[in-house]
């Protein structure tokens, strides 16, 4: 079948092969459009001209912007919600193959492509920029596109986490250059065939999808054998698996860190209230002095990955500079949420035990707290049994933890009955560490309202949605007259000790 719809050329003779040659015109239709990867790439083909519409299970920040561009949204799955005269379906990798509309896609026959598959197209117009690596990938893809904004390259791009000072989680620039997050999980960073690209770590993450770290590895090693090779790569030259996955690469290779060996170096570090000043090197040789606005000494080896792709791309390294020091981060990365009773609250995204450890040492350097409390929420009860020991040990520089129920994502049933955050809150205190199992959210808010104090640092932490305890807490510390202290709840039991159980009513 061949259909020519306002100038754009549409080749489908089955749901598995696609070709567009324009965006103008076209009928999407977005099944998981709530993410922020998903939600971006809706706002950015209605911006490129297409007719959009999404339906995703439960509202979700950025929904209000869509509407406003013109985008049909429906809260919830049904087949109606799939026009037969839709030109393509995208789906989250999130949604399963029995889902109603993804079924009724299929049976109306209309292409159906996976979210990652329309990034490699949208790559493959421009000069594809990919950011990729087990932690990091938000941050520096944030980082790169202010970069490159501020150098005057107007790039276009897609993020997997919003930024009010980007506009959002995408936007179409009107330079060559497409900036986009690279997700390893499902392979997803596979379809594409960037320009330029970026390796920031490599680290066992995803066992639901890989074998074991060396099966990441080789996902790892054929994403650098995609970028062009007339491109460059960058890869850590911290970090041993990103080295080794990079030996596939078919363009040239340069690396960054901290140590003698690297390309791009960032020496005579100082930190201001965890904030860090540095020079940078390029072969012994000074390129630029920075000073970042986010906190976190990873964050600089995540500046150094951005500032070389805008270096490679043509930014003057004195805007580059200008720029890193303007940057303020993405949503859910250190993310300061309010400040009442003298009590401070932090969202994070964090959910591996090596984002937990450091993203706990950048907030407790950032704000010098006289307690710091993370409010963990594990995400997946797969991720949590494969990394128990490793969450475990996590969590040596929080005074508190508070520790609500798994949020199942991805998991089957099946899976769901595996050790949890009852098991994780025992083995942090086996590890000397003083944790409380609270199983729900309005729960974990009701307990920390009794018992936070003045100079008390809240850090909520998971990617899942433990931030409504730090939206509770801001209006109930930060935007009432109420008292502070309340009862300890019913369903929270304290049996002595460090380490508590909390029983659900029945």
């Amino acid at each position: 079948m061949h259909a020519q719809m306002d100038g754009a050329v549409i080749d489908r003779p089955t749901s598995s092969t696609f070709r567009i040659a324009s965006i103008s015109g076209l009928r999407i239709h977005l099944i998981g459009i709530g993410g922020s990867g998903m939600s971006g790439a809706a706002a950015l083909l209605s911006d490129l001209g297409a007719r959009v519409s999404g339906s995703d299970l439960a509202t979700f920040d950025g929904l209000g912007a869509l509407v406003e561009r013109g985008v049909r949204v429906w809260i919830g799955h049904a087949d109606d919600h799939v026009a037969a005269n839709a030109d393509l379906v995208v789906v989250s990798a999130a949604v399963p193959e029995s889902n109603l509309e993804l079924l009724a896609a299929r049976r109306l026959s209309i292409p159906v492509m996976k979210y990652a598959q329309l990034l490699g197209f949208l790559t493959s117009v421009r000069k594809g920029v990919a950011i990729a690596g087990t932690h990091g990938k938000s941050t520096t893809t944030g980082m790169c596109v202010h970069l490159f904004q501020q150098a005057g390259l107007s790039p276009s791009f897609i993020i997997g986490a919003r930024s009010a000072q980007l506009g959002g989680s995408s936007g179409v620039g009107k330079g060559e250059h497409f900036i986009v997050e690279s997700c390893e999980f499902d392979r997803s960073f596979l379809h594409l065939t960037p320009h330029s690209a970026a390796i920031l770590n490599v680290e066992s993450d995803h066992l639901d999808c890989y074998l074991d770290l060396d099966d990441i590895v080789r996902a790892f090693s054929e994403f650098a054998a995609k970028v062009d090779p007339s491109g460059v790569l960058l890869c850590s030259a911290d970090d041993e698996h990103a080295i080794r996955a990079a030996l596939d690469a078919r363009c040239r290779v340069e690396t960054f860190g901290f140590g003698e060996a690297a390309d791009w170096r960032a020496i005579n570090l100082r930190s201001d209230s965890g904030r860090f000043a540095f020079e940078v090197e390029l072969r012994g040789r000074q390129v630029l002095s920075a000073q970042l606005a986010i906190a976190g000494r990873h964050n600089v080896s995540n500046a150094l990955a951005a500032l070389a792709l805008a270096c490679h791309a043509g930014a003057d390294p004195d805007r580059i500079a200008a720029a890193l020091a303007t940057f303020r981060g993405v949503d859910r990365r250190l993310t300061w949420r309010g400040h009442g009773h003298g009590v401070t609250i932090v969202d994070d995204y964090a959910h591996h035990p090596t984002e937990i450890r450091v993203t706990i040492a950048a907030a407790r350097q950032r704000y010098a707290p006289r307690r710091t409390w993370v409010v963990f929420q594990p995400h997946q009860a797969s991720r949590t049994q494969h990394f128990m020991d490793q969450f475990a040990a996590s969590f040596g520089e929080a005074d508190e933890v508070v520790m609500p129920d798994v949020y199942l994502a991805r998991d089957k049933t099946e899976r769901t009955a595996r050790p949890g955050s009852m098991e994780l809150a025992s083995r942090i205190c086996n590890c000397g560490g003083k944790a409380r199992y609270v199983p729900k959210l309005s729960a974990v808010a009701e307990l920390l309202v009794g018992e936070v104090a003045d100079g008390d640092l809240v850090l909520t932490m998971g990617a899942g949605d433990v931030w409504k305890v730090a939206d509770e807490l801001v209006e109930r510390l930060c935007r009432s007259d109420r008292a502070r202290c309340s009862p300890r709840p019913a369903d929270v039991v304290s049996p002595g000790g460090t380490c508590s159980v909390s029983v659900p009513a029945a």
